[in-house]
């Protein structure tokens, strides 16, 4: 992971129009492990313009909330790393195919998203709930390093919650809950020779050669949960084997990455994929793993959610994992809801529709009773 050296961050403007507030979060660099800048500067705008928020910093996430004794609380969250940049910074605005659109890295994944809730944590002073606004780093790498794992472990307090909304991109939709992840390594053992004798030899990577037609005419279940559809990917992503253009390998791998539905633990997903190579002269390794979410669309916090939003608003299964799943964990129902296609997230076109931000806003706006 790289370093680079930290410079103050400019101030930001939480009265500003939404798309020029988006502008100034996605022009503050943060790719993952660099984070500090615009921590600083969301802390020092919450700080100065959120008198009614308990503002705390643990690392690089900043988390803000109400303490107004309601009966219901609802933490939003955006993570504030990006994947690194691919010559899309800073950020520009275009006119395209009818539509303006705001382009650079983190504009959809999911500045956007934490544009929104920055505005809103300084606007919502009173809301019909209280409120747990968390802006956190390290969402964009390893699991271990993402700061809600640490939270979670050293201060599980600070992520309660009878509800949670995860800014990730969904066109302004709601996506109830997610996928589960899982990536094993299927490894095949031979004996090494010379490739001109063959016959002395054992090819291990022609013992994939199984695995991999099974993997070719596998069927994947579609798993349908509370009305959304959430649809299963058993696939190899890599395969690796072979020392030399004159040797038979001895050892040759494959990593398998299996999305399987939130209805099935990481132990029957473990399982699922033991029964479909059952047989195979391989040795099978999970190398990580994580549970999927349940949509959550039946608590009373999200039902009222939904209903501020109004019936054109699209339902859908989220079709990856998110951090949702984190909140699952600790018994909090969740939903991704935000700005932005999530199909452009960690392009090099990345964008986001400047009327994705404003709807976005201004449904929170109507749930949380925030006027315009």
């Amino acid at each position: 992971m790289r370093t680079m050296k930290h410079q103050a961050a400019p101030a930001l403007d939480p009265h500003a129009d939404i798309v020029d507030l988006t502008a100034a979060i996605v022009d503050i660099e943060s790719v993952s492990g660099n984070e500090q800048a615009l921590a600083d500067a969301v802390e020092q705008t919450l700080r100065e313009n959120a008198p009614h928020l308990e503002v705390l910093r643990d690392g690089d996430t900043v988390i803000a909330r109400t303490q107004r004794g309601l009966a219901q609380r609802v933490l939003l969250a955006g993570h504030l790393d990006t994947v690194p940049l691919a010559g899309n910074l800073p950020s520009s605005r275009r006119f395209r195919e009818g539509r303006e659109e705001l382009v650079g890295r983190g504009t959809c994944d999911m500045k956007g998203g934490v544009a929104v809730f920055l505005k809103l944590a300084v606007e919502a002073s009173a809301a019909p709930v209280d409120l747990t606004w968390i802006f956190y780093d390290h969402e964009e790498v390893a699991a271990a390093d993402n700061s809600l794992t640490r939270i979670a472990a050293e201060r599980p307090e600070l992520l309660a919650a009878d509800f949670a909304i995860l800014g990730e991109p969904t066109s302004s939709g709601v996506e109830g809950g997610c996928k589960g992840t899982m990536k094993l390594e299927v490894s095949a053992t031979g004996v090494a020779a010379h490739s001109a004798r063959d016959w002395v030899g054992d090819n291990a990577i022609h013992h994939l050669a199984p695995v991999l037609e099974r993997l070719a005419a596998y069927e994947a279940r579609r798993a349908v949960i509370d009305g959304l559809e959430y649809r299963e990917c058993l696939n190899a992503v890599s395969i690796s084997g072979g020392i030399a253009g004159n040797v038979i390998p001895d050892r040759a791998s494959a990593v398998l990455n299996y999305r399987f539905a939130p209805d099935t633990s990481v132990e029957q997903a473990e399982a699922h994929v033991r029964e479909v190579l059952a047989g195979l002269p391989v040795e099978i390794t999970v190398t990580d793993s994580a549970g999927g979410a349940l949509p959550g669309l039946d608590a009373g916090a999200a039902r009222d959610f939904l209903a501020a939003l109004g019936e054109d608003v699209s339902i859908e299964a989220k079709q990856g994992w998110t951090d949702v799943a984190r909140f699952a964990t600790l018994g909090t129902p969740a939903v991704n809801f935000g700005p932005g296609d999530p199909l452009l997230a960690h392009t090099d076109d990345e964008h986001v529709p400047l009327e994705d931000l404003r709807t976005s806003l201004a449904s929170l706006r109507r749930w949380l009773d925030v006027p315009a």
